[in-house]
């Protein structure tokens, strides 16, 4: 039986009244995506057997996942968003230009502790697996840190010296430059992390773009990740799916 859920024309009105009068945020959704992917991934670390070869493989290729998006994300603000702060508020990035920097360093870090469990053998590769939890621990924290900064004071900044229509213009060429397997990647992780309204709202947008079959594709890969009575919340927005549901 299906979870009971708002009926659709209702559920697209709310979602339309919570949305109206809002400033573009070219922030807050895709960090979710990233504070869900880093906390999943700091778990899965956690829990690893180092002693399970499968596990371990397993594991690490889901931190390098991790870390080649965290770096695609710094690369993106760097090329897109930092410059654009600074062309209309001069200084506004240099804070977490900074941080950018130091990500770097961070992930050059986490990247040679993995290496380092990858290549220990079975009485050394417990210690090499805790050391690669602390390091990636430490860098989500840090993390976390700089994504509440920037989703409060850089944002402020942008939405003080842009209209909506040019943040949109930026949001739409920064998509625009995004390779189509980390923009996979990103939505994989962002979608689940959403509010029903968020998700919806974007994929409604998203379903006006792409050709029905790309559509349909996008939502069977994000399916599993959803719970049944989100996955009804998003159908009862976004009309029926019938070859998903």
């Amino acid at each position: 039986m299906k979870p009971a859920v708002v009926r659709l024309e209702e559920r697209r009105e709310r979602a339309q009244a919570a949305t109206a009068g809002r400033r573009v945020d070219l922030y807050t959704l895709v960090h979710k995506g990233i504070r869900a992917f880093m906390g999943a991934t700091l778990e899965a670390v956690g829990r690893m057997d180092a002693l399970d070869r499968e596990d371990v493989a397993r594991t690490l290729a889901q931190v390098r996942s991790l870390a080649g998006f965290l770096r695609a994300h710094l690369h993106h603000e760097n090329q897109f968003l930092h410059p654009a702060l600074e062309a209309r508020r001069p200084g506004s990035a240099r804070r977490t230009a900074g941080d950018h920097v130091e990500h770097e360093r961070a992930l050059e870090r986490l990247e040679g502790a993995a290496f380092a469990v990858e290549r220990a053998d079975d009485e050394a590769r417990p210690g090499a697996a805790l050391a690669l939890y602390r390091e990636l621990a430490l860098l989500v924290a840090d993390n976390l840190e700089h994504l509440h900064v920037e989703e409060t004071e850089n944002n402020a900044q942008l939405l003080a010296a842009y209209t909506d229509e040019e943040l949109q213009r930026l949001h739409d060429a920064l998509l625009a430059s995004i390779k189509p397997e980390v923009m996979s990647l990103g939505l994989r992780w962002m979608l689940p992390a959403m509010t029903p309204g968020e998700r919806a709202g974007m994929l409604t947008a998203m379903q006006a773009q792409l050709p029905a079959e790309a559509f349909a594709g996008m939502l069977a890969a994000i399916k599993p990740s959803l719970s049944a009575r989100d996955w009804a919340k998003l159908t009862a927005a976004i009309g029926p799916v019938s070859a998903l549901n």
